[in-house]
């Protein structure tokens, strides 16, 4: 690949032709400028690390109950919002739905408690 622009542009460089010469060169810019590597900012990533800090930790009890809720209903459908349903709302429909998702009782508390969870 080096030969060969090599030879290109001493042949370029050998002819008498003004806009060939103009011309090619400014396509040789563009090509090495399209190839060098673009370097992001440092800016985003300690952005990205600050906010990764504030997330705040569930305890124990509602963490697992949202693992619950994620990994067995979204099997089936869309997840909800858990905001979306008040506690008493949210009642009926995870009884309603435990029996399709095999989950114990002990589960379905675990995950009441994670979606009624504020």
């Amino acid at each position: 690949m080096v030969n060969s622009i090599g030879i290109f542009l001493y042949l370029l460089f050998k002819t008498n032709n003004m806009k060939l010469k103009i011309i090619s060169a400014a396509l040789i810019g563009l090509v090495i400028y399209s190839c060098s590597p673009k370097i992001a900012p440092q800016v985003a990533e300690a952005r990205t690390e600050a906010v990764a800090d504030v997330k705040p930790t569930l305890p124990p009890d509602i963490a697992e109950g949202k693992g619950i809720f994620e990994n067995n209903c979204a099997k089936c459908h869309k997840l909800y919002d858990p905001k979306s349903y008040s506690r008493q709302n949210w009642i009926p429909i995870l009884y309603d739905m435990q029996k399709k998702a095999h989950l114990s009782d002990a589960e379905i508390d675990k995950v009441l408690a994670y979606v009624s969870y504020q």
